[in-house]
């Protein structure tokens, strides 16, 4: 999705396809990376570059666009970059070698990107809770959304919601890998998401479903996660 009629600069990129094409794994995961910038002063964000950083950087130059800084949803290699199943996946290291910008990652998250990616702690700005950061004149709303991982966290920028792994349109976030809390999760999805309106287009962290992106009110709607009415009956369902 690439939004032309405004100031908003907006991609929705599709791993193993839009970009990385030769990378197996890039297939496999079906991450989406997303670009958000400033069409009028040409600086871009990218949210989770992994696999094929040239590719990406490459996209953005042909689009007119530079690279000024990186959004972590998470920690986990296959969004930042490290090592996965045996399989080493480039990510924000290998950015950092063709522009020296700030990675952006909720403080609970700082940590074990640094173990995973193995860049230095100063290299990442870790945010508290909700902040907002702008790109240009663009401003992005940093959401809190614990639950996958304890710093996991959703972007928020004119209406359109990129939920890393906390919310796909089908499903959500797994609880039971390391740092993983059911409950937090519930909390996030629907107290800590709960203010993102009907109308907003959620855009998820993988394509696990038929269509890349759908209506907030729709995924309220159809999405099994938000059929239980209490924690109690979250967990029941979701808790292990």
């Amino acid at each position: 999705m690439n939004n032309q009629k405004d100031r908003l600069y907006f991609r929705q990129l599709l791993s193993g396809y839009d970009f990385g094409q030769d990378n197996q794994i890039a297939q496999q995961m079906i991450n989406f990376v997303y670009f958000i910038g400033d069409r009028e002063t040409g600086e871009a964000v990218i949210v989770d570059p992994a696999y094929d950083v040239n590719g990406l950087l490459g996209i953005l130059e042909q689009d007119g666009m530079k690279c000024t800084g990186v959004l972590a949803t998470h920690y986990h290699p296959d969004h930042v970059g490290g090592s996965m199943m045996g399989y080493n996946i480039d990510g924000v290291k290998e950015l950092l070698e063709h522009a020296s910008v700030p990675i952006h990652a909720q403080q609970h998250e700082a940590e074990f990107i640094q173990k995973v990616t193995g860049i230095g702690q100063n290299e990442i700005v870790a945010h508290q809770g909700s902040e907002v950061i702008s790109v240009g004149e663009i401003d992005i709303e940093l959401i809190h959304t614990p639950g996958h991982t304890p710093g996991s966290q959703c972007f928020l920028v004119e209406n359109c919601l990129i939920a890393g792994d906390t919310l796909f349109l089908e499903g959500c976030g797994r609880t039971d890998l390391p740092g993983g809390d059911p409950a937090a999760l519930y909390e996030s999805l629907t107290h800590r998401l709960g203010k993102v309106p009907d109308d907003a287009i959620l855009f998820p962290g993988h394509r696990y479903s038929h269509s890349p992106f759908a209506s907030m009110g729709e995924t309220r709607t159809s999405n099994y996660v938000f059929l239980p009415k209490s924690e109690e009956q979250w967990l029941a369902m979701f808790g292990h």
